[in-house]
């Protein structure tokens, strides 16, 4: 379950409101927020986030949290076009373990993600770009 569907079902229950009628409340179908809540769907839209907050209604400090869970909950990832190839080699193993990881396995790699930059070291391969060709030096 993904950190916002788990804090939606715990929103709705510490506020004390039925599915059906957060739905209404929000202007959405009920089988929606039963799919948000379940973790069937994606994190919703910044506009379902706000009537959300509106809806119950939030303090600053629980809006805060709902978006943080949102923008934990992202399940693709967009990697910058300057990143390393290791990093790819990284994120392509750490993908292929995912369903095996042990919750002692996430403690480590977010402690070692966590650790100070004083032991971090420059990437030692310099970042190369292939230059693109002007239609008139690509002829064949």
């Amino acid at each position: 379950m993904s950190p916002f569907s788990h804090l939606l079902h715990e929103l709705r229950l510490r506020h004390n409101v039925r599915q059906a009628d957060l739905a209404a409340l929000l202007g959405y179908e009920q089988s929606y927020v039963s799919a948000l809540e379940v973790g069937l769907k994606g994190p919703p839209t910044p506009e379902f986030v706000e009537k959300l907050i509106e809806a119950l209604p939030l303090a600053a400090p629980e809006a805060d949290e709902l978006r943080a869970a949102v923008e934990a909950s992202q399940r693709k990832l967009v990697i910058d076009v300057d990143t390393p190839q290791d990093v790819y080699w990284l994120l392509n193993e750490l993908r292929s373990k995912l369903p095996s990881l042990s919750p002692k396995h996430v403690r480590l790699i977010k402690d070692v993600l966590n650790m100070t930059d004083a032991h971090s070291e420059p990437w030692s391969d310099p970042l190369r770009r292939i230059g693109r060709r002007r239609k008139q030096e690509a002829a064949m």
